[in-house]
């Protein structure tokens, strides 16, 4: 999907850690071929092409799209697999994927993990005993840069924003991209819905923060065009290593 993934596995003897790897990475090459809008022969291009019917998909691919549905109803329209005109499901299942892959860790036995796809974040457990993981959230307008660290165990974090990919994502109701805002972030207990959530957020511009102050359970920060960056209430607990406010 044009990304990176990096996996981190803490208490595995290598062999296992290697073999439960392994399978997790070949899941998410499977979920490549088969979703990616970069391959001419995914089912998800030949659906948006109309050589592939729904109900000749594959269960992986019905499944997707009808989350995908319930998504565009949770985020009242804002999540939209279709806003650019196309089919392209990419920003559930990237967070779905992951979030599967980390089930397939967690079958193999391990409760110490992180996997990071692409700045999409999904922990377990603590990488050593009294200490939580650290993500650092990026810094929109510094690719060496972070605003801050969000430190916890069981956590999933994910980013929506134009500064790596451009407008990429649009706002359903006017077609453009979403006014007055650089990126969003969002903390949440797993990835599939708190990416789904960084993504709706983001599409509603200056609204973002707003709407995730309405879901329970999650918390985030947006970065505007101006670098101001606002956090709503319950953020600061998942911040252990601020960096300077722009």
């Amino acid at each position: 999907m044009g990304t990176v993934v990096g996996l981190d596995v803490r208490d595995l003897p290598e062999d296992r850690a290697r073999a439960a790897v392994t399978e997790a990475v070949a899941w998410l090459h499977h979920v490549d071929e088969t979703f990616s809008t970069y391959r001419p022969g995914s089912e998800v291009s030949r659906l948006d092409r109309g050589e592939l019917a729904v109900q000749d998909a594959s269960a992986e691919v019905r499944e997707v799209l009808e989350l995908c549905e319930e998504a565009n109803r949770r985020t009242g329209g804002y999540f939209d697999v279709r806003a650019t005109g196309r089919l392209d499901p990419s920003g559930f299942v990237k967070g779905w994927s992951i979030e599967r892959a980390a089930s397939l860790l967690t079958a193999a036995g391990s409760r110490r993990f992180c996997l990071n796809g692409g700045g999409d974040v999904r922990c377990t457990g603590e990488p050593e005993a009294g200490r939580g993981w650290g993500v650092a959230v990026a810094d929109p307008f510094d690719r060496m840069g972070y605003l801050t660290v969000v430190r916890g165990t069981d956590l999933a974090v994910a980013t929506s924003g134009s500064a790596e990919r451009g407008d990429h994502v649009l706002d359903p109701f006017t077609g453009g991209p979403p006014s007055g805002l650089v990126a969003v972030t969002v903390v949440g207990p797993e990835l599939t819905w708190t990416d789904v959530h960084a993504t709706a957020a983001f599409a509603r511009g200056t609204a973002a923060l707003d709407y995730v102050e309405s879901l329970d359970g999650f918390e985030g920060l947006a970065v505007a065009p101006d670098g101001t960056v606002t956090r709503t209430t319950g953020f600061a607990r998942y911040e252990t290593a601020p960096g300077t406010p722009r």
